[in-house]
């Protein structure tokens, strides 16, 4: 990698996306190319064809994915399988129909089985059966990381797969019919202390434990992808710790500042009891996480409070 390789990250407006690019151009990168999803709809095969065939891009980074938390997932099986395979093959094929020798795909712990042992080793994948409420999404996203597998194996390319534990951050998604759990409560602790530190009602037992990477630090992951050549086809990125629901949504209505009560409606699902990932390979080669929890949910509680008038507030 030089810094006039031309490096298209597809998804760059998005959280992930932006963190990505941002990052590789605090480094120095200076031959970025990123298309609005107005310009370039990726789950148009022709015109995603077009585009990679125009620009000739060194490496593409596939950060573009239809995502959500239980909510969605549940709500919209299709769209969350199909849209999100349409986006990475046409990505992943173009790419190597057109010579490109780079290619870093970004997926989800997800992808791993609900009840697999902890932590998530990438050995665990197809081992067992997948978390229900979000298979659909899990499935699209194995398939890429397949498809990256096969044309490694068969083409000797530089294809890797990331995956990433539970992502936030700044330029998140807050919206709380899709986002996922930190973004949500962090929006409802902000708008219940608003609204006189009114209840907060949150989702299941908050017993199940989750892991959680600022973004940030999953940005500085694909960079060290992009510039070293990976020797396995998956790697696993996250802080190897977790905490439970309860605990997170204690923490973020610390720092939010919010003084009512907690309740929690066990009527709802909790999803997978645990997620906790094993980063041992990524740690062996040399990257490892800088920004811990409080660290990043306070950055990320300040980013949203000074675009708070961008979300519309929520009848409490």
């Amino acid at each position: 990698m030089n810094n006039d390789t031309k490096i298209y990250i597809a998804g760059h407006n998005g959280m992930v996306g932006s963190a990505i690019w941002r990052t590789l151009s605090a480094k120095g990168y200076t031959n970025l190319l990123g298309v609005s999803s107005n310009q370039l709809d990726l789950r148009n095969q022709q015109a995603v064809q077009d585009f990679i065939r125009l620009e000739q891009p060194d490496v593409i980074i596939d950060a573009a994915a239809r995502v959500g938390g239980i909510l969605a997932n549940n709500d919209y099986p299709y769209p969350f399988i199909m849209e999100n395979m349409q986006i990475q093959n046409n990505l992943i094929d173009t790419a190597l129909q057109s010579g490109v020798e780079k290619f870093i795909f970004l997926g989800s712990s997800c992808i791993y089985p609900k009840l697999a042992p902890q932590p998530l080793k990438e050995d665990y994948l197809l081992t067992g059966v997948l978390e229900p409420t979000n298979e659909w999404y899990a499935i699209a996203k194995i398939t890429g990381v397949k498809a990256c597998q096969a044309i490694r194996k068969q083409f000797g390319k530089d294809y890797v797969s990331l995956m990433p534990t539970n992502l936030y951050g700044t330029h998140d998604n807050f919206d709380l019919n899709t986002s996922h759990v930190l973004p949500a409560m962090m929006r409802k602790f902000h708008e219940a202390k608003l609204n006189n530190h009114a209840p907060v009602t949150l989702w299941g037992s908050g017993t199940p434990m989750r892991e959680f990477l600022f973004v940030d630090d999953m940005a500085a992951a694909v960079v060290f992808a992009l510039e070293n050549k990976l020797p396995d086809y998956l790697y696993n990125i996250g802080t190897g710790e977790d905490l439970t629901i309860q605990q997170l949504a204690e923490t973020i209505q610390k720092i939010t500042g919010h003084q009512g009560a907690i309740i929690w409606d066990s009527s709802k699902p909790d999803g997978t009891p645990r997620k906790l990932m094993d980063i041992s390979k990524m740690h062996e080669l040399g990257w490892k996480h800088q920004v811990q929890l409080e660290e990043g949910i306070q950055l990320t509680y300040d980013w949203f409070v000074e675009h708070a008038d961008a979300f519309k507030q929520v009848k409490m």
